[in-house]
């Protein structure tokens, strides 16, 4: 979408090079310049939107909690395997 109003400022700017009327081409220089910050936001908002965490991959605080008592455990009994003496 925002390729189209590049495509639309430059169109505009053409305009106004070739007119002979002094208020159409004010008109198309203003609207060529609306246009072309009007490309720029949307292009930058397209790079930014495409680099964003998807939301639904995060982790909830419930889900965070129930993974570090897991890792707790895992932590606590392999200290405990370690340091029981090799039984023969």
């Amino acid at each position: 979408m925002h390729w189209l109003l590049l495509l639309l400022a430059i169109g505009a700017l053409a305009v106004a090079l070739k007119t002979t009327s002094i208020g159409l081409m004010a008109v198309c220089l203003l609207a060529a310049l609306v246009l072309v910050v009007l490309w720029a936001l949307g292009l930058y908002s397209a790079r930014v939107g495409s680099r964003s965490r998807d939301e639904s991959s995060m982790i909830d605080p419930a889900e965070l909690r129930r993974l570090r008592e897991q890792a707790e455990a895992r932590k606590l009994a392999a200290s405990q395997s370690q340091s029981q003496p090799p039984t023969q």
